[in-house]
């Protein structure tokens, strides 16, 4: 699955620096999901626009997919490749279904505690995710080798870099999402 994303850090040095920052970066977005969490239950105390299972269970899955994410930087791509491909799955997967479960509380709580503007940029980005997500999948699982090094024209190489496209496509969807809780946490 991380076909291009883990390539920038299969390598020592690089590896060691991509495994530490993707584990801080994890930990961030562990410390942000939980601070959303505890202002939606906050908000909720007096608006009671979600109910509580619903927050929990969104934190859980954002926390899954934080561990995914770790899972990731801990194993690399040619080292164990089936499960850092299983850690990506995770932290792909989860992250969607986390930013997607977080628009539906975004919408929840408008006009009080959202304005539209932001949850229709939020549902963008989920949807964006989602739809960059499958042919992730679709392509990745198409690529019948684990390399580092593609040139065009070599076999697989179209899937390898469709993958890589839809790939970078889902993490930066993930920056932008969380882009949009500075607002919420001024």
């Amino acid at each position: 699955f991380s076909s291009c994303f883990s390539d920038t850090g299969t390598k020592p040095p690089e590896s060691g620096i991509f495994g530490f920052m993707i584990n801080i970066s994890a930990l961030l977005a562990a410390i942000t999901m939980y601070i959303r969490y505890l202002l939606v239950e906050k908000q909720n105390e007096s608006s009671h626009f979600v109910r509580s299972s619903c927050n929990i269970f969104s934190l859980c899955i954002g926390w899954m997919g934080c561990t995914g994410m770790g899972i990731v930087a801990t194993f690399q791509e040619l080292s164990v490749p089936s499960v850092h491909d299983i850690g990506a799955l995770v932290a792909f997967g989860s992250g969607v279904v986390y930013i997607t479960l977080q628009s539906i509380i975004s919408y929840k709580s408008c006009p009080q505690w959202n304005s539209y503007f932001v949850c229709h940029i939020r549902m963008a980005i989920s949807v964006i995710s989602c739809i960059a997500f499958i042919p992730m999948i679709v392509f990745a699982s198409q690529i019948s080798m684990t390399k580092i090094d593609w040139t065009p024209g070599e076999k697989d190489y179209t899937y390898h870099f469709l993958s890589a496209i839809c790939e970078w496509t889902v993490a930066f969807g993930f920056i932008f999402f969380f882009l949009t809780f500075i607002r919420d946490f001024q």
